[in-house]
């Protein structure tokens, strides 16, 4: 039987919070546009939704939350697919941006390039010592037009800078120290303690909660407009040269067994 967007972003309830996972781990939860469109779908359900109080967003295993975009899937774009490509993390980046409610990422292992970015823009962080996070996108000849824009946000030009250009993981320890993450637990406590969190955050005011969420969202507002401009005219010059699928090609063939 084939397996379907449902079967690889789960989604249960439990105890008012929608808990959301990653279950792709043979191809480390790295994720294609079905998987985009479904985390989308469930994000605006939980939104509407007046019983959904929060959501906590992990993976399945203990080595990636997320290994970013699929690269079977990126192989294939030209200039047009990466632009419109561009346009459906816009999509999805502004929702989780949008969302009113608590949005805490359970970093149960690594988070490269775009499920960095996802990790980033969720409320709150909480990670294991295997939880590294970076942008590696170079590394895949790919453009961090997105990364360098919430990293420099994060952390400032000149981190933005050596993360962007070297497209090195950030080991957990660094990440809690800079700020990447807000807590850092044993594995075994990551969900639980992120749970927790959430139910916590939900049990503040909503009102305030909301109004909070819309100030921070404001002020990068023009910020995170700008980097999607730049992203679509970006992407579509390295796409259209066809450097990202000739690199993105070649890890696949040395990946085959």
């Amino acid at each position: 039987m084939s397996e379907t967007a449902n079967d690889h972003v789960l989604a249960e309830i439990r105890s008012g919070i929608l808990l959301i996972t990653l279950n792709r781990p043979r191809r480390l939860n790295a994720w294609d546009a079905p998987m985009r469109a479904r985390l989308l779908g469930l994000l605006a359900d939980a939104a509407a939704d007046a019983a959904i109080e929060a959501v906590v967003l992990t993976g399945t295993g203990t080595r990636a939350f997320c290994a970013g975009q699929d690269l079977n899937e990126g192989a294939t774009f030209d200039g047009d697919r990466a632009e419109a490509w561009i346009g459906e993390w816009e999509g999805l980046y502004g929702a989780i941006r949008g969302f009113e409610k608590p949005l805490v990422c359970a970093l149960n292992g690594l988070a490269a390039g775009s499920a960095f970015h996802v990790a980033l823009l969720c409320d709150l962080r909480i990670g294991h010592a295997g939880s590294s996070l970076g942008q590696p996108e170079i590394n895949a000849g790919m453009v961090s037009a997105m990364g360098f824009w919430i990293i420099r946000e994060m952390l400032g030009l000149s981190r933005a800078t050596e993360l962007v250009l070297t497209g090195r993981m950030v080991p957990a320890e660094e990440c809690h120290r800079i700020g990447l993450l807000h807590h850092l637990v044993p594995d075994a406590e990551v969900l639980p303690r992120a749970l927790g969190l959430a139910a916590e955050l939900a049990a503040k005011p909503k009102l305030a909660y909301r109004l909070n969420k819309a100030r921070i969202r404001m002020a990068t507002q023009p910020g995170f407009e700008d980097t999607f401009r730049a992203a679509r005219a970006l992407h579509r010059e390295a796409f259209t040269d066809g450097e990202p699928q000739r690199v993105m090609q070649g890890f696949l063939d040395k990946a085959k067994p």
